[in-house]
C-alpha cells in the first residue's frame, strides 16, 4: 500500500497492510506501532531522494515482531527514539533494519517475557542521538554506562532468552557532530541474564561523547561497547573511532570477542578516555591503525580484567598527563607492537574502576596480577614527560618473554627508563635501555 500523508500512513497500519510504501516526506503527529509481519520501506521520489518521516515531540516507529524497515529517513529529537521495540512475544522474531538515516536513538530492546530475536542491520547512520535519559544501563566495575545511539540490548534477565545480530556499514555521528552517549552498544543483562550472539559487526566513521561533567567517575560511555553476556564472533572497524569527552573510551569490552579488527584510526579527546580497555575476553586483536590519546589520564591500553589472547597494534600514543601507554593488570597472551609506545605528559589525574588517581604516564606498566606471556614492539618504548618511568614493573608482575628492537628512553628531567620493583619477574628479554 502506498502512503504520501501521515492520514493514509495511519490507515494502512489500522488495515495491518503487510507492505506500507512512503512515497513522499511528511510530518506525523504521534510515534507509531508496526503491526506484526510488517514492512515500512520508502519508494524515492522523482529526483531520486528517498522519504523523510519527521516526528516533531515524540518518539518515531515502534516495532512489534518481524518487521522490516528499509529506505528511510527518520527523524526524531535527539532525546526520542527513533525506532523502538514495543514486542512482548516470547519470539519476536525476524527484524531487519537496511538503509537508513535516523535522527534518535535506534533502540533495539528484549524485556523479560521474550526469549529470541533475530536482528540484521545494512547501512544505518545514526546522525544524533542523547542516550542520557535512558536508566536501563549496566552496572559493573564502579560505573554505569550510557546506551548507544544504536543499541542491541538484551534487558531480560533470564539466560534462556537470546538475541542473534548481524550488522555492518554502520556510522554513528558526525565529525563536528559526535552523538551523545556511546556510539555503538551491543549489551546482555549482566554476567548471567540474557545473553546476545553477534556474527558480525562492521562499522565505518563512529562519534560519540557522553557529555559527562568532569570529575564524576562513576559513569562511563564508548565509541563501540561490547558489554558483559555478548559474545561477538568478529569486530570490524573501516572508519574512524573517536570520542570526545570525560570518560569516554572508544573501544571497550566486558563481554566475548573472537576477531577485534581495527582498520581506522582510534581517538580520543577527553580525559580519562582510553583507547582499547579491556575488562573481558578478546582472543585476537589486530590495529592496523595508531591508538591516540589527547586528554588528561586518557591511556591507550589498559587491561584491566578478563584477558586479551593475542594482540596486534600499531603505534600507540599518549599526549596527556597521567596517560599511561599500556597497562596490564591481569594475565594476557602475547602482543606485538609493530610501532612505538610513546607518552608526552607526566603526572596527572585518571580514572581506574571509577576512582580517580594520580597516575604518571608510563609507557609500559604491569601491575600486580599482571602477566604477558610474549610482548614484541618493533620500535620504541618512550616517555617525554618530567618524573616519570617508561617501563615499571610492581612486585606480582610478570613478564615471560620481552624483545624490543628499538630502545626504552625517558627524556623529560627526573625521568628514568625503567623501575623493577623486587618481585617483579622479568623473564627472556632483549632489549636497549638508554637513560
Amino acid at each position: 500500500m502506498e502512503v504520501k500523508s501521515f492520514v493514509e500512513l495511519e490507515k494502512a497500519l489500522l488495515n495491518q497492510s503487510d507492505t506500507i510504501e512512503i512515497t513522499r516526506s511528511f510530518m506525523a503527529t504521534h510515534a507509531l506501532i508496526l503491526p506484526p509481519h510488517t514492512t515500512l520501506k520508502g519508494i524515492p521520489q522523482e529526483n531520486g531522494v528517498i522519504p523523510t518521516l519527521m516526528f516533531e515531540h515524540t518518539d518515531g516507529v515502534g516495532l512489534t515482531s518481524d518487521n522490516t524497515i528499509t529506505d528511510l529517513n527518520i527523524q526524531t529529537p535527539e532525546a526520542q527514539k527513533a525506532i523502538f521495540t514495543t514486542g512482548l512475544d516470547e519470539d519476536l522474531g525476524h527484524f531487519e533494519f537496511r538503509h537508513l538515516k535516523v535522527s534518535g536513538q535506534l533502540l533495539f530492546i528484549m524485556r523479560k517475557g521474550s526469549l529470541k530475536a533475530d536482528v540484521v542491520m545494512d547501512d544505518i547512520h545514526v546522525l544524533t542521538s542523547d542516550t542520557r535519559g535512558y536508566l536501563e544501563q549496566p552496572q559493573k566495575y564502579g560505573v554505569n554506562v550510557l546506551q548507544g545511539a544504536l543499541t542491541i540490548y538484551n534487558f531480560n534477565p533470564n539466560p534462556d532468552s537470546l538475541i542473534t545480530m548481524h550488522a555492518e556499514h554502520i556510522s554513528i555521528g558526525t565529525m563536528d557532530h559526535p552523538v551523545t552517549g556511546s556510539g555503538v552498544f551491543v549489551g546482555g543483562f549482566g554476567d548471567n541474564g540474557g545473553r546476545v550472539e553477534l556474527d558480525y559487526l562492521q562499522t565505518d566513521n563512529v562519534y560519540s561523547t557522553g557529555r559527562i561533567p568532569f570529575g564524576v567517575a562513576d559513569i562511563i560511555t564508548a565509541a563501540i561497547f561490547i558489554v558483559n553476556s555478548v559474545h561477538a564472533k568478529t569486530v570490524q572497524h573501516d572508519g574512524e573511532t573517536i570520542t570526545f569527552g570525560v570518560n569516554d573510551m572508544v573501544l571497550d569490552a566486558w563481554g566475548v570477542v573472537d576477531e577485534w579488527l581495527i582498520n581506522g584510526p582510534v581517538i580520543s579527546y577527553g580525559p580519562s578516555g582510553v583507547g582499547f580497555v579491556n575488562f573481558g575476553t578478546v582472543k585476537n586483536f589486530i590495529a592496523t591503525a595508531p591508538i591516540e590519546t589527547y586528554g588528561l589520564g586518557a591511556r591507550g591500553y589498559n587491561q584491566y580484567d578478563g584477558t586479551l589472547e593475542h594482540g596486534e597494534f600499531a603505534d600507540i600514543r599518549t599526549y596527556g598527563d597521567g596517560s599511561v601507554g599500556v597497562q596490564v593488570s591481569k594475565k594476557i597472551g602475547n602482543i606485538t607492537i609493530h610501532g612505538n609506545i610513546e607518552t608526552q605528559g607526566g603526572l596527572g589525574n585518571s580514572l581506574v574502576k571509577g576512582v580517580n588517581v594520580e597516575l604518571p604516564a608510563y609507557a609500559l606498566s604491569i601491575k600486580d596480577g599482571g602477566y604477558v606471556d610474549k610482548i614484541e614492539v618493533s620500535g620504541d618504548i618512550k616517555t617525554n614527560g618530567d618524573e616519570v618511568t617508561t617501563f615499571v614493573m610492581e612486585d606480582g608482575g610478570e613478564i615471560n618473554q620481552m624483545t624490543v628492537q628499538g630502545a626504552i628512553t625517558a627524556a623529560g628531567s627526573d625521568s628514568k627508563a625503567y623501575d623493577l620493583d623486587d618481585g617483579a619477574k622479568l623473564g627472556d628479554h632483549d632489549f636497549e635501555i638508554e637513560e
